[in-house]
């Protein structure tokens, strides 16, 4: 507060004492005026980004998050004039990537792309090296797209109620496989076999592209791999795609139903991608960073490389994304629990 608003102030005091409580007043209220508009201004004036931005993917190069973070990263290069680091920490089921991006400097230069996988990590693994909650500022969610449910070709099934009736009438006999133990195409399908009532057997690979093979070869009977990887195998005919697994009928696939519309009410499992900082970064930097993601996502080019990767643009505050980890965490955890899954 000024000099001469604290000597008004002392006058009016001096000259009308019974105002003094009121006096008090208005000069606490004042002072929080202006330190919250001198904080405003600091905000306002924090330069950022002032160094190159480290984008880290918990996995190797090549995966779904890996591609997005390589479309993702060039425009925010483009548009702030630092570089956009890609920096792929694999291991431990992408907790070791996970845990650099907790620990690093909470100043907006290190970010993480983060999905469904962290969110189910929660319960797969008790001894997470961070809390995805307690460690992580949400700063946006950036694509979600569904899973595919493909049969082998061999298999005397063309809709999801003509799968669920073989299935119960052979309860452990169909095998389908994942991504791994624990991977969202492992869980999408425990969350199918507990709504529609069925008994499959879970088979786990070190990746879709072997399991994907396998169903193709007859050796498993089906799987709920990721649209792109599956999608060219099922427009060549050597896979039987029976529905999607979101909410909506994907732009992807528009004459696939949803699991939901063929006979599995209610049933939802998203892929979704995006983008966390450290836990105390700053709110005006992740601010900063939400609205170029966002606008990022409006560009032409970048909206139809996500609808080719079978993704869709999704936007929204922090504080949305916060809560949508959230519900997926406790979604996820439901899932685990039912199915009884330990990770190995």
């Amino acid at each position: 507060m000024s000099d001469t608003l604290r000597f008004y102030f002392g006058f009016v005091n001096h000259i009308f004492p019974a105002y003094a409580g009121t006096t008090m007043f208005l000069m606490a209220a004042f002072a929080l005026t202006a330190a919250v508009e001198n904080a405003f201004a600091q905000t306002a004036a924090m330069p950022y980004p002032t160094k190159p931005i480290r984008l880290i993917i918990p996995f190797p190069p090549g995966g779904p998050r890996d591609i997005q973070a390589r479309l993702l990263g060039p425009k925010l290069t483009e548009a702030w004039g630092q570089p956009v680091v890609i920096d792929n920490r694999a291991g431990a089921n992408g907790a070791i990537g996970t845990e650099i991006a907790a620990r690093a400097p909470a100043d907006g230069h290190t970010l993480i792309i983060i999905t469904a996988g962290e969110a189910a990590a929660v319960s797969l693994n008790p001894r997470l090296p961070y809390d995805l909650l307690r460690d992580f500022a949400p700063v946006a969610l950036f694509s979600s797209g569904p899973s595919i449910l493909v049969v082998n070709n061999a298999l005397p099934v063309k809709s999801v109620k003509e799968l669920i009736a073989y299935a119960r009438a052979r309860p452990g006999q169909l095998n389908f496989g994942s991504a791994g133990n624990g991977a969202p195409s492992h869980l999408s399908m425990e969350l199918l076999k507990v709504m529609a009532q069925i008994n499959l057997t879970h088979v786990p690979y070190k990746g879709m592209a072997p399991a994907l093979t396998d169903v193709i070869g007859g050796q498993i009977q089906l799987s709920l791999p990721t649209i792109p990887g599956a999608l060219p195998h099922v427009q060549s005919g050597r896979l039987r795609a029976l529905a999607v697994s979101g909410a909506k009928r994907s732009p992807a696939a528009p004459d696939l139903p949803t699991l939901a519309e063929a006979g599995v009410p209610g049933y939802e499992a998203t892929n979704w991608y995006g983008v966390a900082a450290p836990a105390a970064t700053p709110r005006a930097v992740v601010a900063k960073l939400n609205a170029e993601i966002a606008r990022v996502l409006a560009l032409p080019d970048v909206r139809e490389r996500l609808l080719n990767l079978g993704m869709e643009v999704e936007t929204g505050s922090p504080d949305a994304f916060a809560e949508y980890i959230k519900r997926e965490i406790a979604k996820w955890a439901r899932v685990v629990k039912s199915a009884g899954i330990r990770l190995d």
